[in-house]
């Protein structure tokens, strides 16, 4: 016998005073469901699951939670007023006697309940939001980004609890790794309508770009028709008027039906400039140390960080990966040992609390008033890597439209404010990059296009995350802070560092030695490459590629006749970049070969 559905919306219409969010929206959750919402910034996944939770109110449509079922909502900034701590709140829809189950959920998730509302931080109220929903357990749960503010440690808790569950969820997240490891459909919402898909997120780009790639052809041959009508309704009106009529009608009908197709929404348009060419050494830090009273944050670390590298920096809340970035860039002395910089560094930083932006200012002010990108004796304009463009045509470039321009910080989304942010960042050059948890609250394409806009920046990239799958994506090492002061680099990203944690390693030779015969004979030592130098010799053909293309390409605009007496400042800008890239070849080609004759 079927079981009755858990959550039905039925012709859901809403809109917000303006254009509508949804138009006739139908969707159904059923028992054991574990869904994947997914859309672009803005386009409604946090407004729906509030209609799924009942927060809500529609315009017209119905919603129906079948008898008995309760539906559990995670607020991203829950209203703790009336609590004095979190637990208290936490636990408040509990029957006496079932706090414990606050207790076990608190202990995954890294927060402490007895933690005074008053001073709780943001990040520590969302974990009491999820722990209030884990504890109540109720029949679907509704999860609107739960990965934000949560290391990797209480991210992989919270992916088995969630794996173990036999609870119904909808999920909204950015982290690939988490949405591929949990859901079993997908829900995408794309231009107002919601479109379902039985398979989890893992896919879910290939159909994407199925169904985009289908409309694109339907739209095609629409066009076509109306083409070749319109050209009948000029060349051939005359007889037969009445059938006549009727095609014009038809013609007219075509066209409304054309007009009414919403186009998609374009990607960010994100672009970094490298500045000046850093020195060989970026950054070394030999044994040093810091202390926050009895706390030790780090103690005897050495790092050496080359141009070009990516390194990601990995630990649970509060270990110190911020206070380490800080030492390394010179913004923090370290108590013990020193940093050494290397030369022509171009600092740009996005930072995790945003504190580059003013919330109560517009993001016109927050552009505008930046005296990095100001622009002198033009208020409507900002410098963007050199050029002057104005304001709005910068922001829309980052998927803001013109109403949100004269409107206050305070009033993005997450994944708005980080766009604004990224808008800053990319609008002067620089060759170091700091990067403290730039993926909270991004959409899944833009994470895309910050992913290849990294791949194409010669610069050098420090990167604190939580996000699994885009450290595996972006770094080429990673170094773990694992508390007590021990801190120590691993070659590449999140994955490989898994693999080499010393009790993975540890496991592993244990299996591997009662596995083989006492008597086999032990291999021999490698005297090869190291896995760093293995990557790196399979990542310089391409890098020698690129850097011959761009050399090619500058030959090219520098031979234009007159260039130089038209704009020399750009001749001057291209001549420099040529004889970058040439020394650049040059060295990447002697790499190349000293560590293939090693090999």
């Amino acid at each position: 016998m079927a079981r009755a559905p858990l959550l039905q919306l039925s012709d859901i219409s809403l809109t917000f005073g303006g254009a509508p969010v949804f138009d006739t929206l139908s969707l159904v959750v059923q028992p054991g469901d574990r869904v994947a919402l997914v859309g672009r910034n803005g386009s409604g996944k946090s407004t729906l699951m509030k209609v799924m939770a009942g927060l809500v109110e529609v315009d017209r449509g119905t919603r129906v939670v079948s008898p008995g079922v309760s539906v559990g909502y995670m607020e991203q900034d829950p209203d703790l007023s009336g609590f004095e701590t979190l637990g208290d709140f936490a636990a408040s829809k509990l029957e006496i006697g079932e706090e414990y189950r606050v207790a076990m959920v608190a202990e995954g998730l890294k927060f402490n309940p007895e933690t005074p509302v008053a001073t709780a931080s943001g990040g520590e109220r969302r974990r009491a939001a999820l722990a209030k929903l884990l504890a109540e357990a109720p029949e679907l749960m509704l999860l609107d980004e739960p990965t934000n503010h949560l290391d990797i440690q209480a991210i992989e808790w919270l992916e088995a609890e969630l794996s173990s569950t036999r609870t119904a969820f909808v999920l909204i997240s950015h982290d690939r790794a988490f949405l591929r490891a949990l859901t079993k459909a997908t829900l995408w919402i794309d231009r107002g309508e919601v479109r379902r898909r039985e398979s989890g997120f893992d896919g879910f780009e290939e159909w994407r770009e199925t169904v985009w790639a289908e409309e694109d052809e339907a739209r095609h041959k629409l066009d076509r028709k109306i083409k070749a009508e319109a050209k009948w309704a000029v060349e051939g009106i005359s007889a037969r008027r009445k059938r006549n009529q009727g095609r014009v009608r038809a013609l007219a009908a075509l066209r409304e039906e054309r007009g009414a197709q919403i186009r998609r929404q374009g990607t960010a348009a994100l672009e970094m400039e490298s500045g000046t060419t850093s020195g060989k050494r970026v950054i070394e830090a030999r044994g040093i140390g810091k202390w926050f009273g009895d706390k030790t944050i780090l103690e005897g670390f050495d790092l050496r960080v080359l141009r070009g590298d990516r390194v990601a920096f990995v630990g649970p809340n509060g270990v110190g990966k911020t206070t380490l970035l800080k030492m390394l860039t010179g913004e923090v002395a370290p108590d013990e040992g020193s940093v050494i910089l290397g030369t022509n560094l171009e600092i740009a930083v996005f930072d995790q609390t945003r504190a580059q932006l003013d919330p109560n200012a517009t993001l016109w002010e927050n552009l505008t008033g930046d005296p990095l990108m100001a622009v002198s004796g033009a208020s409507d304009q900002v410098m963007v890597r050199g050029t002057p463009k104005h304001v709005v045509a910068y922001l829309k470039d980052f998927l803001f439209d013109e109403r949100q321009v004269r409107a206050p910080v305070r009033s993005l989304s997450g994944g708005e404010k980080a766009r604004l942010l990224l808008a800053k960042l990319m609008a002067r050059p620089s060759n170091l990059l700091i990067l403290d948890e730039p993926t909270n609250d991004l959409d899944v394409e833009t994470l895309d296009l910050l992913q290849d806009v990294l791949g194409e920046y010669d610069g050098t990239v420090l990167l604190v995350s939580h996000d699994r799958d885009f450290i595996d994506r972006i770094a080429t090492a990673t170094v773990a802070m694992e508390g007590n002061g021990r801190a120590t680099a691993y070659p590449g990203g999140w994955s490989d560092y898994a693999a080499q944690r010393p009790e993975v390693m540890a496991a592993a030779a244990k299996a591997a030695k009662a596995a083989s015969p006492k008597d086999a004979p032990r291999p021999s030592k490698n005297t090869g490459l190291s896995f760093t130098e293995r990557k790196r010799l399979d990542d310089l053909p391409a890098l020698i590629a690129r850097l011959e293309a761009e050399i090619v390409k500058l030959e090219e605009f520098l031979a234009v006749p007159d260039l130089y007496s038209k704009d020399p400042v750009k001749f001057k800008k291209g001549t420099q970049a040529l004889t970058e890239r040439q020394i650049a070849l040059q060295d990447a080609e002697a790499e190349w070969l000293a560590l293939e004759e090693r090999a």
